[in-house]
């Protein structure tokens, strides 16, 4: 989506974007680039597809802008998800109980 949206405000002739994805688990130890060392980690390879009349330079600027997508670099960061707290339900002031 970021891509197209960039796409189209450039005025480019983007018909459409093929994402492919293909996820797989990987040893830690066997990827160079990564900070986590041990245990297990997933890697996402993945490849565009542009569609349409784009010189390489203008499908070369859009794979850097597919890098900058905010979904991108939410998978790129290293994640934390603590355990959640377990809240006790209470009834409103009503007397139903909310979610």
């Amino acid at each position: 989506m970021t891509v197209a949206l960039y796409a189209r405000r450039k005025g480019w002739p983007l018909e459409a974007v093929t994402v492919r994805l293909s996820h797989s688990r990987i040893h830690a130890t066997d990827c160079a680039e990564c900070e986590t060392k041990g245990g297990l980690l997933d890697r996402v390879d993945w490849s565009l597809q542009f569609h349409g009349e784009l010189p390489t330079a203008r499908r070369t600027r859009l794979v850097e802008i597919a890098q900058m997508c905010p979904v991108h670099r939410t998978l790129r960061s290293e994640v934390h998800i603590p355990t959640p707290d377990i809240l006790e339900d209470a009834p409103s002031s009503d007397g139903f109980f909310r979610r």
